[in-house]
């Protein structure tokens, strides 16, 4: 993957051109937190049965079902508390002073990149390797593979705790930003990692968009759907349209142990603000925890 002055086009690939894997998660070395996240989410629920039950006999007993019902659904409810208290896990952290500004900085910075119209998840790259594929493909140096993402305030279901969870989600991966470590999730993988290990990186991106544009995107320039050795249209190709290309900030987190995961947002200034945060967090020493 690139930087700088070099474009990307995101498409299904082209002929010849072999696209790779972005995203790689941490291997699965289970801190205790993560142990228990991971026992807690194996449990199975027992209020939907407990619910089956009741209905069962309400509907077998002729008139006094309704009465057994009435009486079975406070039942159903206890029963479903106590399988949320048992597919919980609690982590409560006692941040404050430097510790809380630093992770008040991130809160704020993931806050504000809410506010951004366009942010994806990078999962593939493909170089083109051929002029064929570079006529075909804008101009573009690679082929990207992206999906939707989101930033929100909110951490897995499972966990309990007394903070905000700054998060960073695309379908089933989410990463979840704690006051001392950082949980990475992908559907029913959970690992984490500490800051100290953490690696954040920013750079530009400069994509060639042929869907909409973000409405707070920067057009820095334009190229061809069919582009001629030299950058300009190939007259050969009717309906040859015009494709903005903008500015993107990417935000890119990796680790020593095989993280790899990389973001696209249309605001660069919201990306180094999450970054910059980052970075602090990465310095300091983690805060204190009871689980």
């Amino acid at each position: 993957m690139g930087r700088g002055a070099v474009s990307y086009r995101t498409v299904a690939p082209g002929r010849d051109v072999v696209m790779h894997d972005v995203v790689s998660l941490v291997p699965a070395q289970p801190s205790d937190v993560v142990q228990q996240l991971q026992k807690a989410a194996r449990r199975w629920p027992y209020w939907p049965f407990t619910l089956a039950a009741v209905l069962v006999a309400g509907l077998v007993t002729g008139r006094f079902g309704l009465v057994i019902i009435a009486v079975g659904l406070p039942f159903v409810l206890w029963v479903a508390l106590c399988d949320r208290a048992a597919r919980a896990v609690v982590v409560m952290y006692d941040v404050t002073d430097e510790a809380a500004a630093r992770f008040d900085h991130l809160v704020n910075a993931i806050t504000d990149l809410q506010r951004t119209h366009g942010f994806w998840l990078i999962t593939a790259s493909g170089a083109l390797a051929s002029t064929y594929q570079y006529k075909v493909n804008a101009g573009a140096a690679n082929l990207l593979r992206r999906m939707n993402a989101t930033a929100q305030l909110a951490g897995p279901r499972i966990l309990i705790t007394n903070v905000a969870v700054p998060t960073l989600t695309a379908g089933s991966l989410s990463v979840h930003f704690l006051p001392d470590r950082v949980l990475i999730r992908d559907g029913r993988h959970i690992a984490d990692l500490a800051y100290q290990h953490l690696q954040a990186g920013v750079e530009h991106s400069r994509f060639i968009e042929t869907g909409p544009v973000p409405r707070d995107g920067t057009v820095v320039d334009s190229t061809w759907r069919y582009v001629n050795v030299k950058g300009g249209p190939d007259r050969r190709f009717k309906n040859n349209a015009r494709l903005p290309i903008l500015l993107y900030g990417r935000l890119i987190l990796r680790s020593h142990s095989g993280l790899n995961l990389v973001w696209d947002a249309s605001q660069v200034p919201l990306v180094r603000a999450v970054a910059n945060a980052l970075h602090q967090s990465i310095a300091a020493r983690p805060p204190v925890i009871h689980s």
